[in-house]
């Protein structure tokens, strides 16, 4: 086949992967081709011109390792499949070398188009490839313990550990009883109590104060709020809003909802005092 006939075909390639032939080009085409001895070329065409297309995407991400050596391998299989032996070695001339027979060099395009395309394709859409992906470590699931729980835990585990058990305080129709364990060291302690009315939330809460060796007893540290919502006997975590040193004295007063910075102690429905 002369020069003019590789031409010719390289042009209806050339049109088929871009834009498609008619009927006549189309017949044309397939006489070239049986020429060649019956090898669809166009086929392998159209994927070069696919990846050339594809090479032009612009991406700032780089390509994952796993992925890069996935590429390699299927790189290498292709190159075994499909040998090419007719291909001529690669050269550095200073003069122009002249053009070889058409396939001499379009057999190395395809490999290496195939090369892009599977990089680019399974990169960018990753349709029909599966990537095998290390499994997740199984999260430990936080344990979830109960006011009563931690309380005991505080218990077993808190060297210092301090009580105080309640009593009356200045509410005299108030039978309160229960007691409160409480660890410098942790900066944490629970109440437990029974005997104190339910409150309604809208109209007063309770609110816990800790007179401490750190703090002026005229402004004992505030341990928090809480409800009672229910009879029987509640166990209520202590939230203290600053460090509470050797504390000696834990109170309960009723005050408006939220609770107050300094209280009057007009309602102090019960008192602690720490153990000997």
């Amino acid at each position: 086949m002369n020069e003019n006939t590789e031409e010719v075909m390289l042009d209806l390639l050339c049109k088929k992967a871009v834009s498609g032939l008619d009927e006549h080009e189309e017949k044309q085409l397939a006489e070239l081709e049986t020429q060649f001895g019956g090898v669809d070329q166009s086929q392998s065409f159209g994927l070069t011109v696919a990846a050339i297309s594809m090479a032009h995407l612009d991406t700032s991400e780089p390509m994952p390792a796993n992925l890069q050596s996935r590429i390699v391998a299927e790189a290498n299989r292709y190159f075994e499949e499909h040998p090419a032996s007719s291909a001529p070695p690669i050269a550095y001339a200073s003069e122009p070398t002249k053009r070889g027979s058409m396939f001499d060099w379009l057999g190395w395009a395809v490999a290496a188009a195939a090369c892009v395309a599977l990089a680019l394709n399974v990169f960018y859409t990753r349709q029909g490839t599966t990537i095998v992906q290390a499994p997740k470590p199984t999260p430990t699931p936080v344990e979830k313990l109960t006011p009563a729980q931690e309380r005991q835990r505080l218990m077993e585990t808190a060297p210092d550990l301090a009580r105080a058990s309640w009593g009356p305080g200045k509410m005299a129709d108030l039978k309160p009883t229960g007691d409160v364990v409480w660890s410098d060291s942790k900066q944490a302690g629970y109440m437990r109590l029974s005997g104190l009315p339910k409150n309604d939330p809208s109209k007063e809460t309770y609110q816990l104060w800790i007179i401490a060796e750190n703090q002026d007893p005229k402004t004992p540290v505030d341990g928090g709020t809480f409800d009672i919502n229910s009879d029987g006997e509640v166990i209520i975590p202590i939230d203290a809003k600053v460090k509470a040193l050797n504390p000696q004295v834990f109170a309960i007063t009723i005050e408006r909802p939220g609770g107050v910075p300094v209280s009057k102690q007009e309602k102090v429905p019960a008192l602690a005092k720490r153990e000997t």
